[in-house]
């Protein structure tokens, strides 16, 4: 039987099953006497035992087999001991190991050395003394059998006591449904004998025929590898195979989006037969009908694309555990809104960032002993990420110093500058507080990268600080980056878009307002910061025409200014005219123009209009690389 056709479910499963060991094991560390702990983290890598061995990956269901009868100790002691915690650490690095192997095509690196260490079970010949089997089960009913798939649903159930259903067909899904069924496929994973098997499952009156095919034998340090168990393939197969990309989708939205296409259908006919006629009335019922069906399937293609944080921060326990041990300091880490969903894209750039800053936290926050909080929640069209720490906090007064003394601030500058402005220095790239380098490096070290991941989303990074008081970065990001609303604007009978979440507001000024500091033009706001008083705040003007390369012209009457930040620094655009709202779909650029810097991508209006989208930031950050001094000449 070809299994390659299930590698990729395989992959995906396991990574599941090793992210919720590594919780479980951070968790026992804690609570060595959880028997419902020890029991679950048992049960792992059993999932993972047998799933390997059908698939015939001899090292990893070794190694899993391996773990399992560890836990078996431990399940009938009650207790896992402290001692142990290290080895199944070690024992789940390895299987992250040893998945990238097959993730890569590689074949699978040696168990053996791991096997013989101390603290190994004792088994016949040093490994496993139990055969993994995966064996194939086909079920005939009898013809006069009533409600056979519930019939089936309770022999999945009955399968699943005496091992594991790795997959079955129909599935358990498909049988809840009900309807007519003569045959079960099931691929299970026991230690079962098959002839025993087969009696059991003939003692079911409305079974008429069982039939067992063994798929994977006894694993074993001397036999040779199964097929297909690290299969050697040229190289450009090998990148065609890494580069497919796969998502589970719920069967519910699989039947939405059958419905919604037969009444997009139904639709397009309606709309036909009223052009035919010209009914205008029955145009404008069409028009009003598909935007509604438009908006329902966008919000279920959306689904499709979200993940919870979940899927990201299931290694943050493991990471807080070995830095608290690392750094002799107690640390307890806290999630919050695991269950807060984001667009799949979204959480691969955010995962890197989110592992710096909680290191960070870790390192360079809590001084002995302290809490790292991770929470999300949603505000609008926002998902909101903050991870704080109770720890020392940051000094404004320090890292202002600190600009300085690197030449990246004047003193003058440094006095007049706000204390949220102060905290985003440490944004600035090789910017640190820290007295000496460690291997986790300085709080603000690798910060200008997590700021521009954050912003190449469409989100922004704000942080807030105090000394002693703790540190809390907020992390403010869409949930989604292909529909996004965007904000147009107009420059020389040209049609821009920004993005929402890189618009702070917009106002509208005249010539009068405009003041001169030296050779910038800025205009002066009256700002409230939360409790603080309100004060006024020089914003320094640039001309998103200049910056585009367009021609200049003089202005009369008031005159659009759209409110954004560079590095911390709000400034603002001057455009020819807000031209509105969009929700719109964003297309990524092909070469030469996705080198343009600041042009994240283009998309095109219902009247034909190609509209490319811009992030300010990037591209003031591309024309002006000096953290703070405005650009001279404003906005001529």
């Amino acid at each position: 039987m070809d299994m390659s056709k299930y590698k990729e479910m395989f992959l995906s499963e396991t990574a599941e099953h090793l992210e919720k060991m590594g919780q479980l094991i951070v968790a026992l560390e804690a609570d060595p006497a959880d028997k419902a702990g020890i029991d679950a983290l048992f049960r792992e890598a059993h999932s993972i035992k047998g799933m390997a061995a059908s698939m015939g990956y001899e090292q990893t269901a070794k190694l899993s087999h391996h773990l399992e009868d560890y836990m078996a100790g431990f399940r009938q002691s009650g207790r896992v001991p402290v001692e142990a915690v290290d080895r199944l650490m070690a024992g789940l690095d390895l299987l992250e190991k040893l998945l990238e192997d097959l993730k890569a095509s590689q074949p699978e690196r040696e168990v053996a050395d791991f096997l013989a260490s101390p603290l190994a079970p004792a088994g016949p010949g040093g490994g496993p003394s139990v055969p993994l089997q995966g064996i194939q089960v086909a079920i005939e009913f009898a013809e006069n059998t009533e409600m056979p798939a519930i019939r089936a649903m309770l022999l999945l159930k009955e399968l699943a006591s005496v091992g594991t259903v790795l997959a079955s067909k129909p599935t358990a899904a498909t049988l809840r449904q009900g309807g007519a069924l003569r045959r079960l496929h099931v691929l299970l994973d026991t230690e079962l004998a098959a002839d025993d098997l087969r009696a059991a499952l003939l003692r079911n009156r409305d079974v008429s025929r069982v039939a067992i095919r063994q798929t994977a034998a006894k694993v074993s340090p001397k036999e040779p590898s199964a097929p297909g168990s690290s299969p050697q393939v040229p190289a450009r197969a090998r990148q065609k195979q890494e580069a497919v990309r796969s998502v589970r989708v719920r069967t519910d939205l699989l039947d939405r989006f059958i419905q919604l296409t037969g009444e997009l259908i139904t639709n397009r006919y309606q709309l036909f037969s009223a052009s035919q006629v010209e009914s205008w009335d029955g145009l404008r019922d069409g028009l009003d009908e598909l935007n509604r069906l438009i908006s329902e399937l966008y919000h279920d293609v959306l689904q499709v694309r979200m993940m919870p944080l979940e899927s990201i921060t299931g290694r943050l326990p493991r990471l807080v555990r070995d830095l608290a041990r690392s750094t002799g300091k107690k640390v307890s880490l806290q999630l919050a809104g695991e269950n807060i969903e984001l667009d799949r894209a979204i959480l691969e750039e955010l995962a890197d960032p989110l592992v710096h800053m909680v290191r960070n936290a870790v390192d360079h926050g809590i001084e002995k002993a302290g809490e790292v909080r991770v929470a999300a929640w949603r505000e609008k069209d926002l998902a909101l990420v903050e991870i704080a720490d109770n720890g020392r906090g940051m000094d404004p007064e320090n890292l202002r110093r600190r600009a300085v003394e690197k030449g990246l601030l004047s003193s003058a500058q440094a006095r007049s500058m706000r204390d949220a402005d102060a905290l985003q220095l440490i944004c600035y790239p090789g910017f640190s507080t820290a007295p000496t380098v460690t291997e986790t490096s300085g709080r603000g070290v690798g910060m200008d990268v997590v700021k521009s991941a954050v912003e190449s989303l469409g989100g922004t990074l704000e942080i807030f600080s105090s000394h002693g008081q703790g540190t809390r970065f907020l992390l403010k990001l869409p949930l989604s980056v292909a529909i996004i609303h965007i904000l147009l604007v107009r420059c020389h009978e040209q049609l821009i878009g920004i993005p929402v979440t890189r618009v702070q507001r917009s106002v509208e000024v005249t010539p009068e307002e405009i003041l001169s500091s030296g050779r910038q033009k800025v205009i002066r706001l009256v700002e409230n910061y939360g409790e603080e008083e309100p004060v006024e705040v020089d914003i320094p003007l640039l001309s998103l025409r200049k910056m585009l390369g367009l021609p200049a012209r003089p202005f009369s009457g008031s005159i659009p200014v759209v409110l954004t930040e560079i590095r911390g620094r709000r400034v603002g655009l001057v455009v020819d005219k807000l031209a509105g709202h969009r929700q719109v779909f964003v297309q990524s650029l092909a070469f030469p123009l996705d080198n343009l810097a600041g042009v994240s991508g283009a998309t095109v209006l219902g009247d034909g209009h190609l509209v490319f989208i811009v992030d300010p930031s990037a591209m003031l950050d591309e024309r002006y690389k000096p953290l703070t001094a405005p650009p001279p000449g404003g906005f001529r």
